[in-house]
C-alpha cells in the first residue's frame, strides 16, 4: 500500500471523527434532431439515428471507436472482453464508457432514514457505514458521458455506502479498507438520467431506479456547474457547484463500485463498474462544494437525509468506464 494512499485514507477518518455537522444556460432532456425507435423489452425507445446505439447495440467495433474518437486511448478496452447477456433484452456486458467525467461529494446523514429507505431484502446482506452514532454516509455523483456505448448522456448518482456482503459492518474501519482497497460498495437511492435509452436500459437492465429528467453539466474556469430540474415542474431543483481543484493527478488510478440491489422477480441482486481515472482529484474542504436545494421532489428527498459534514469531494474531469451487468447475489 503506497504510503500517500494510506496517510490520505486515514486523514478522512480522522476528519470524520473530528467533526459532526456541515456547516447559466439550459441543458434540456436530450433530443436529438434526428431519432430512431428501436424496441427494449417491448418499449419503443428513441436513440440517436445513426449512432453507436442505433448501429452496434452496446458492442461497436473498438476499430470504429478509434476512427471516430481518435483522441480517446483505447488501450484499457482492449483487455476487456464482452459477452452476449440476456438483462431482460439482449445485450453485451460490460457496457463501455470511452470519456467521461464526473464529480462527487460524500456528506454525512442520518442513520435511521437511510436504513428506512433501503428493503428489508438488501439490509438482511449490507447496512449503511455508521461513522458515529447516529450517522452513516451519503455519495452524490454527477456524472457526463460524453462518449460511450449508450451515445452520450447526463446522470445524478445518490447512494447509501455501505459494507460489502458478507463482511462485518465495522463503520469507519470498513470505510477505510474500502478506500484502501479502491472498492467501494453502496445501495442506489436515485438515478435521474436525460436520455429515454438510458432511462429503459437502467431500469430493465440493471435493476436501478431512474427517471428521465433535464440535466444542466456545466464547467467554468473555475467550478463545474450542475442543474437538476424537477421531472414535473420543469424548474431547477437542486443546483450542485464544485470547485475544479487545481492539483489534478495525472497517474492512472483504478477504481470499482459495486451495488446491491433487487431485480424485477424480488431476488437480491449485484452489478459493478470499474473506472480508470486518468486525470483526479480530492479535497475534504467544505469550500470546494456547493450544494443549494429547492422545493421539487428530489430537493425534498434529500433534505430528508439531514446531511452533515462533508466527508470527501472528487474532482475527476477525465475517466474510463465499464459497466457490468447484475448477477443474482
Amino acid at each position: 500500500m503506497k504510503t500517500r494512499t494510506l496517510a490520505a485514507a486515514f486523514g478522512v477518518i480522522f476528519n470524520l471523527l473530528a467533526s459532526s455537522s456541515w456547516a447559466g444556460d439550459r441543458t434540456v432532456v436530450k433530443q436529438p434532431e434526428t431519432t430512431t425507435m428501436i424496441d427494449i423489452a417491448g418499449q419503443q425507445v428513441p436513440v440517436v439515428k445513426g449512432g453507436l446505439y442505433d448501429r452496434y447495440r452496446s458492442n461497436p467495433p473498438l476499430s470504429v471507436i478509434a476512427a471516430e474518437a481518435p483522441d480517446v486511448d483505447l488501450s484499457w478496452f482492449r483487455q476487456l472482453k464482452k459477452e452476449r447477456v440476456d438483462i431482460g433484452f439482449e445485450s453485451y456486458s460490460p457496457n463501455f464508457y470511452y470519456k467521461n467525467s464526473r464529480v462527487t461529494t460524500i456528506f454525512t446523514a442520518d442513520l435511521d432514514k437511510l436504513k428506512e429507505l433501503m428493503p428489508a431484502e438488501v439490509l438482511a446482506k449490507v447496512q449503511p457505514l455508521q461513522i458515529w452514532p447516529g450517522r452513516g454516509l451519503i455519495a452524490l455523483t454527477a456524472y457526463t458521458y460524453r462518449y460511450c456505448d449508450n451515445d452520450s448522456y447526463e446522470e445524478i448518482g445518490l447512494s447509501v455506502i455501505t459494507n460489502k456482503p458478507g463482511s462485518f459492518n465495522l463503520g469507519p474501519f470498513s470505510l477505510l479498507g474500502q478506500m484502501m482497497d479502491s472498492d467501494f460498495w453502496g445501495y442506489v437511492l436515485k438515478l435521474p438520467v436525460n436520455t429515454e435509452l438510458a432511462r429503459v436500459r437502467g431500469v430493465v437492465g440493471y435493476n436501478l431506479p431512474k427517471w428521465l429528467t433535464d440535466i444542466s453539466y456545466k464547467e467554468t474556469d473555475k467550478s463545474v456547474v450542475v442543474e437538476i430540474f424537477d421531472a414535473q415542474t420543469r424548474k431547477v431543483d437542486v443546483t450542485f457547484e464544485t470547485r475544479k481543484l487545481s492539483d489534478v493527478s495525472s497517474k492512472e488510478s483504478m477504481v470499482k463500485n459495486s451495488f446491491t440491489n433487487l431485480d424485477q422477480k424480488g431476488r437480491l441482486t449485484t452489478g459493478y463498474t470499474i473506472s480508470r481515472q486518468l486525470r483526479h482529484a480530492s479535497s475534504s474542504s467544505a469550500d470546494s462544494v456547493k450544494l443549494t436545494l429547492g422545493d421539487g421532489s428530489l430537493s425534498t428527498y434529500i433534505k430528508a437525509l439531514k446531511l452533515g459534514t462533508l466527508v470527501k469531494y472528487e474532482y475527476v474531469p477525465e475517466f474510463q468506464g465499464a459497466l457490468y451487468s447484475p448477477k443474482v447475489l
